[in-house]
């Protein structure tokens, strides 16, 4: 299409760390799945006694096949209690099992998912994870339910979840199912989808959870109402360790946003709305408003982009009127009424736009996995590679290394910890062990070696003796085909902030509510909002993007 967004635009940091979940969100697009098939829960094992300890098992039928999610909710002490991935004990543990889990799977997995990274598994399992309890929701909702009341709608609203998850592991890590084992199979092809159904399993579990314990303390206990379950969804807390995958994972990136851009671009052709489209904008931007009135942070950086926000989406409401609303080409209009506003406020407008296109664009989350890396053409001419990389690698020429404050960081892997690290060059020891994140430096290099090169040679005969610009000449080759596949940054100047790195992945997962405790570490909530077990049935499923709570502050 000739109408897409340019990467020039799209793949800068500090857009991409303004995304927003959209439709086109793993979340989404897994319940939409369970929705068309009609799927059920079923709760096959509940083994949890009255102080919440115990195994439970949950089954869906999803795409032809069963998933088990094998849950076990043990005690933790309080000096144990850590959200930290080296944590070695948790609140719960969880496995999902790739179909009906027998009593020696029960027994075998009992043994070993507490363990986590030191358990042993097989290829039955297809994702590994656990959570650690928000004490003080966890117990106030306890509280609450057991004296016949309903928890705090405030509390609730400012918390968002019952438990938060610290690792979800999938594609054969510690022994569980690769990619493979799923790849092809319908409703778990798409990426993270076995991942993201384990979350929303998981989800239920911590309601049910809650509601047990409530109903052992005393015989005058209540459930919970549906809106107040409804809004907790499952929070996680998410580190350096997820911002390199953007980096070593190209296609897949490109295939993301290719998808979201795709799906713009389709929207903006449309010149006609419908009447239900023009009152789906109407209730949508109220929700945003609503939304983004709930949304609150301690970050002051993150708080300050939310309270603009706040006042461009009051400037926007304030012009887009039912009979704004009503002229032609409403789509492209509402994208320019967001323009001259922050990225914040761009991103969230594509978000927007695409909510009411469902029947357009949402095939288009069919194509977003990825399991190559690229083609290698050895074949390729120097003067082709050369073309490449001033086509589509400025922005990357454009950086000047020689200057300190571009080559102020490096990453590496913590060997104390295990997760990646952002070290400071002349402040820190370590850069001999950096990881290949300067993709920009890299570029940079091959670019300077070609320049010393006859032309005429092939990509072959040059990496023989050139062997360390292999991977990166690679990457190069990518990029006529993959023009999303690259973040079109300095990821080792000093201005580089992960968390931008962090927001987008996670936006693409679904999540919304971002809250920074650092550049580098986010918490999130994942599911707020969604449908619970028994309502994946209901004709408006689909509909809880950018949630809001009523009558919560």
């Amino acid at each position: 299409m000739n109408n897409l967004r340019p990467a020039a635009l799209v793949m800068r940091l500090a857009r991409l760390g303004a995304a927003f979940p959209m439709r086109l969100s793993f979340m989404r697009v897994l319940l939409r799945r369970l929705v068309v098939e009609k799927a059920s829960v079923r709760r096959l094992l509940w083994q949890i006694d009255k102080a919440g300890f115990g195994r439970a098992v949950y089954t869906v039928e999803l795409g032809g096949h069963s998933y088990s999610l094998v849950a076990f909710a043990t005690e933790l002490a309080p000096e144990n209690r850590t959200d930290r991935v080296i944590a070695q004990a948790w609140d719960a543990s969880f496995v999902l099992f790739d179909g009906v889990p027998d009593r020696a799977d029960l027994d075998r997995l009992a043994a070993n998912a507490p363990l986590q990274e030191a358990g042993r598994f097989s290829a039955r399992e297809l994702v590994l994870c656990r959570a650690n309890k928000s004490v003080r929701m966890f117990d106030h909702v306890v509280a609450a339910l057991a004296n016949g009341q309903q928890p705090d709608a405030d509390m609730v609203q400012a918390v968002g979840y019952l438990m938060r998850t610290t690792a979800v592991y999938g594609n054969g890590k510690f022994g569980i199912a690769d990619r493979a084992v799923i790849a092809t199979r319908p409703g778990l092809s798409g990426p993270f989808a076995a991942e993201m159904l384990a979350v929303w399993l998981v989800r239920g579990f911590t309601h049910d959870l809650v509601e047990h314990v409530a109903a052992g303390k005393s015989a005058k206990a209540v459930r919970m109402a549906m809106r107040l379950k409804r809004h907790l969804g499952i929070g996680n807390a998410t580190g350096l360790g997820m911002a390199p995958y953007l980096v070593s994972h190209p296609t897949l990136l490109n295939n993301w946003v290719l998808a979201r851009e795709v799906a713009l671009a389709r929207v903006l052709d449309q010149r006609a709305a419908t009447a239900d489209q023009v009152a789906a904008v109407l209730r949508l931007m109220a929700r945003v408003a609503a939304h983004l009135g709930q949304w609150r942070t301690e970050d002051a950086r993150q708080m300050g982009r939310i309270s603009v926000l706040r006042d461009e989406w009051a400037d926007v409401m304030a012009v887009a009127d039912q009979g704004w609303l009503d002229a032609p080409d409403l789509w492209a209009r509402l994208m320019a009424l967001a323009a001259d506003k922050s990225v914040e406020c761009q991103e969230l407008m594509v978000a927007l736009v695409l909510e009411p296109h469902g029947p357009l664009v949402d095939d288009l989350a069919d194509d977003m996995a990825s399991d190559t890396l690229g083609i290698y053409d050895p074949a390729m001419t120097l003067e082709r590679v050369q073309g490449l990389i001033a086509a589509h690698f400025g922005w990357a020429l454009a950086i000047d290394f020689t200057a300190p404050d571009q080559c102020a960081l490096f990453w590496y892997i913590s060997a104390e910890k295990q997760e990646p690290r952002l070290g400071e060059r002349d402040n820190e020891p370590g850069a001999e062990r950096e990881l290949p994140l300067d993709i920009a430096r890299q570029v940079q290099a091959l670019a300077a070696d070609l320049a010393r090169t006859d032309k005429a040679q092939t990509l072959a005969e040059f990496l023989a003796a050139h062997p360390a610009h292999r991977a990166i000449a690679k990457r190069v080759q990518l990029a006529p085909d993959y023009p999303y596949a690259e973040l079109h940054d300095n990821l080792i100047a000093d201005t580089c902030l992960p968390i931008d790195m962090l927001r987008c992945k996670l936006a693409f997962f679904g999540a919304s509510k971002f809250d920074p405790k650092s550049d580098r570490w986010t918490r999130i909530t994942m599911y707020q909002g969604a449908p619970l077990f028994d309502e994946i049935s209901r004709e408006d499923a689909d509909d809880w993007w950018l949630p809001v709570l009523e009558g919560a502050a």
